[in-house]
This record gives C-alpha cells, structure tokens and sequence, in this order.
C-alpha cells in the first residue's frame, strides 16, 4: 500500500527561471508488488477497423495476426480484442450470440488459437472482451427462453415480466435503454397474443440476462475456462456494473429532472453497481488464479465515486477497472490534478494498480476532444458534419502531450489502436453510413460512436490507405488520411508513432509503471502539471505559451520542437516533457 512520505526524501528540482518549482508531498509511493498487470500497457483492437486479410471490407483476426510484429515494436504488455464472437452484429459484435466461437467476419477458432499463439511467441498476452450483462435475441438461451412459457426455466435466464394496467400494456417498470426508448419489448404468448415483457439495458436485440439464476453464473463460468484453456491472458468485462439488477427491479426516478432513465453517475440507480457482483467476481479471479501467467480481470465499471470504484479491485476481485474519471477530464490543470491524487488514493487503499486511458471504441478520440476548446462531449457520443469542428492541430499537440504525461504516471495505461498515429475521429462521416444503435435508436439525436470506429490507415498510397486490398471499408475513412499512415509515420523520426515508441520503451526503463508521484507546483505557472515519478520529472503545460521548465536533463517531449526550446530551458504550449531529475 502506498503511504504518504516526507517530501524530504525525494530531491527537489529548481526552475530555470521564475519562481521555483515546488516538490509536495508523496501521494503514492513505489508499488510493492511486481505482477505484470500493476504497470502493463494495454493496447485496444477494434477487430473490425484493424486489418483487412480477405477485401471483404471487415477487419480480421488473420489481419490482426499479420500485424503483431509491428505492434510488437511499440512496446506493449497486451491486446484487448473487442468481441469477435458469432453475432448478428446489431451492436458492432457486443451482441453475442455464442460466447466459445468466432464469427465468420472475422475468422475461424484455428485463426482465434493462430493469434494468440503468434502473440505469445512475441511477449503480447490476448485479452478477451466478454460481454456478461447481456446476450443477442439471435443467442441459443435466448432463443429457447422465447420458446418456453412464463416461469419456465428458460426464461428464468433473463429478465421476463409480465405488464400491468388493462391488458398488461404498461411495461414492468419505467426503466428505458441506454441507447433510447424503452427498457422493455414485449413479446407474444403461445397464441400469438401480446405476452410478456423482457428487459434490455441497451438495444432490443440485447436481452439482459438474470444474474440472480446460477445456470448464468455457470454459463459464464465455462466461459472463461473455455478461453483460457485456449491460452488467454485474461478478459475485460463489458459493463461489468449493471449485470446484477436490485431485487424486485424497483421504477426508479432518474436524474434530478425526474426523467425515468438509467443513467450513471446516480449513485442510486437500481440497474448499476449491486453488490451481488462482487461474489461472482471473485469466483472469476478464482478461476483465473488457477491458470499460469497471472491472467487479469479488467472491468468496464462506469461507477462513481472513486472510492466506491476501488471495491471492484480490492483483494480477490478484479485487477484492474478502467479509471472513466480521468478519460472524461477535460484540458484543464485543476480537474487533472484531482482525479489524479483521487484516482491514487482511492485505490491506494486496496493495494490496486490505477490506469489510465484517454480513448477507446465508445468515446471520441482524445486528438478530436482536445480540439473542441471547453465542449465537453458525453461517453458515447461523437460529432457529426453538423456540428463545431474541432482544431486538428491544437487537438493533435494536446493529445500528444496527453498521451505523454499519462504514460509518465504510475499505474497501467490503455491505448487505442490508431492514436499512435494521431487519429482523430471522422466527424464529418454523413449520416448514410452511421450503424451505431445509438444513432439509429435515437432517430439521429445522438451522432453515435461510429466516428471513432473507422478503420485504421496503414499505407499512404494503397486502396483504404492499406486497411483492405480491395478498399472496401465497412466505414468510409476521411480523405486526408494519407500523412496518417503507419508507413510514413515509421520513417519520421518526429512522428506521433515514434513519439509512443520512444515513450513506452523509456517508460519500461526507467520503472515508471510501477513509481511514485509527488506533485510539484510552481504559483506563476497555474496552467503547467508537473509531477516527481522516481528520478523522472513528467511536465505538462496546458497553456497556450511557453513556460519554464523545472532543471533536470531533458530525456522526451511531445513536440517535434521541445529539445530547441528546452535549451532556453523552455517547454511548449500544449506540450509534455519528461527530464530526469536535477540531482538524480
């Protein structure tokens, strides 16, 4: 556990010029522990946007197979796949209709064991994206759930109800889905009359299943065993929050406003965080410790605060949750500095690693976010052609300095495919090719995630910039994607690519993962972050001007100009630098 320290025992650095910079006391100390998953870097695949093998348009596992190697090169610990399991791809594979297989989009079982073998025999372990809160109409259970009379057991695997008011026209509850409308659909009876209800936290063709009935737990339990006796590294849970309903599955009252709809951040709601979760949580980790190479448990917990959040990684529960405080931050010193100590102490208390992320497959990509200067977009939601179009400049210095800082943070970090190049979203993607059931649930209210999903580029001067070899794409990318590609970034010695690979290998050299942090503030600079990692000072300035750098030797900066201006001993706006520690 990490404890407060007398900020004595680390040296202090001195400015350049200007006030000096001062060292405050240790909040989190050297982690004690030395498991793999206390410091990993984690790297996101969106199987479907990575890489083409076949010109079907489709992302791959052949695809993903072909690449590791150059991966590999950035330095990371692990892959997380998002689902390629045998759906009707309704929700983008997070409808699953068979949780031991693999859907043809993407490959076969022999291709799934090549992957994970290939990734092995390079160091990179396979995470696997289960999907337990909820299953596809299209999935067997269900399917036979349909089939069976009320109170069967059948349908005691989900949430079926019966209505209420004349003629059991009034839903169960006045619960609605996260991607519009109502909760409930309700189905016929044996006759052909309008039966009963079943519940889906998400889109119709997503029935939540019911986590009070054991055949679910063993379900799931067979699962996991399933996948690592395949060779897994481990398993991300997919709204790992909302599997357990409250008993009786109370109307709730919603936000403030009264509106009747599921929604974090409401401590109270009756669809999130249940503490029977926390038994079959740790029957999982169980399961996982029974198997070689320490696989993890990462959960997809969107639960405030932080302090509740550290229960999920407390002993004997999952290793790590994704920290959503920190990825929904905007460019401001202030919130950062909070949700760091916070992240940090919280989860100091039960001896968990914290990570760290800045994008992932439902929310806009952090070059996009950091564009649009003080608009805040909500997880889930993207921008469309419509709307305030964000500076790609300013975005891409902000999430390069970004993705620096974090990396200099002690913990695990998360990256998604494509930021390494400095992707943004597609926000200018026309609403004919949009396939996110938060767009077309919503009748286009909400833009959707599509923008962040589409597929990566690889060549500058190839069909679908190298992603397929036909150019067939399942979304269409932007046109100026060319100075993006991993082919010219690999020769660009200051490119965003070689910016992560520098990053990550220094990062695992000098035990940053696994550090401490002491803040150090200066009072003339309330724009610049700047922390004590071990021997390592990490900087960031979120001002629009230069600012003076603490002393130390220069080792990395996020701009392509940062070692010029650390000469004058300088950094940036809107860059990040990491120095090694006057007197270190």
């Amino acid at each position: 556990m990490s404890l407060p320290q007398d900020a004595s025992s680390v040296p202090a650095a001195r400015a350049t010029s200007g006030s000096p910079y001062t060292l405050q006391e240790v909040l989190h100390a050297p982690s004690e522990g030395q498991q793999w998953w206390r410091s990993s870097v984690i790297y996101q695949i969106y199987p479907r946007s990575f890489k083409d093998s076949t010109g079907s348009g489709m992302g791959d596992l052949a695809g993903i197979t072909a690449q590791l190697p150059k991966i590999s090169t950035l330095g990371v610990d692990a892959i997380w796949l998002s689902p390629f399991f045998p759906s009707p791809q309704q929700d983008a594979g997070y409808d699953v209709s068979d949780y031991r297989g693999v859907d043809a989009l993407f490959g076969t079982l022999d291709d799934a064991r090549t992957m994970i073998s290939t990734a092995a025999a390079l160091g990179i372990r396979i995470i696997i994206d289960v999907v337990p809160n909820h299953c596809s109409s299209e999935h067997a259970l269900f399917k036979a759930a349909l089939a069976a009379a009320p109170g069967s057991a059948e349908r005691a695997m989900f949430h079926f109800a019966d209505g209420s008011g004349e003629g059991g026209n009034v839903p169960p509850n006045n619960w609605s889905s996260l991607f519009g409308g109502s909760g409930w659909t309700r189905v016929p009876d044996a006759g052909g009359s309008p039966g009963q209800y079943y519940f889906h936290l998400f889109d119709s063709s997503q029935p939540d299943f019911n986590w009070r009935n054991p055949a679910v737990l063993q379900e799931f339990e067979d699962t996991l065993r399933f996948w690592l006796d395949a060779g897994a590294g481990g398993f991300r849970i997919d709204v790992a929050h909302a599997m357990f309903k409250r008993e009786g599955m109370p109307d709730w009252g919603g936000a403030p406003d009264g509106t009747p709809r599921p929604g974090f951040p409401f401590a109270d709601a009756p669809m999130f965080g249940q503490p029977e979760l926390h038994r079959v949580f740790a029957r999982w980790r169980e399961i996982c410790d029974q198997y070689p190479g320490e696989p993890v448990l990462c959960a997809e917990a969107n639960v405030r605060p932080l302090t509740r959040l550290a229960d999920w990684v407390a002993p004997g529960q999952m290793h790590q949750c994704f920290n959503f405080d920190f990825l929904r931050t905007l460019w401001d010193r202030e919130a950062l500095a909070t949700v760091i100590g916070d992240s940090l102490a919280a989860f100091d208390t039960v001896d968990a690693p914290t990570t760290w992320v800045l994008s992932n497959h439902d929310v806009s990509r952090h070059a996009t976010r950091f564009g649009l200067d003080g608009i805040a977009l909500d997880l889930g939601d993207g921008i469309g052609p419509g709307d305030p179009q964000p500076d790609t400049a300013l975005g891409l210095a902000r999430a390069r300095a970004a993705t620096l800082f974090m990396l200099g943070l002690p913990g695990g970090a998360y990256l998604y495919q494509g930021e390494e190049l400095g992707l943004g979203d597609h926000t200018t993607l026309q609403d004919a090719y949009r396939q996110d059931p938060t767009f077309l649930r919503t009748d286009g209210e909400r833009t959707g995630r599509d923008g962040c999903r589409v597929p990566i580029p690889w060549v500058h001067d190839a069909p679908a910039y190298g992603f397929s070899p036909t150019g067939e794409t399942w979304l269409p990318q932007p046109d100026n994607w060319a100075g993006y590609c991993r082919d010219v970034q690999e020769e660009d010695p200051a490119s965003t690519l070689n910016m992560y690979r520098g990053a990550l290998a220094l990062r695992r050299e000098l035990g940053l993962g696994l550090g401490s942090l002491a803040f150090f503030v200066n009072p003339e600079l309330p724009d610049v972050l700047a922390i004590r990692n071990g021997d390592t000072v990490n900087v960031l300035n979120l001002s629009a001007h230069p600012v003076p750098l603490p002393a130390g030797e220069p080792l990395l900066f996020s701009a392509s100009d940062g070692s010029t201006l650390a000469a004058n001993g300088l950094l940036g706006a809107n860059s990040a630098a990491w120095l090694r520690a006057a007197g270190a």
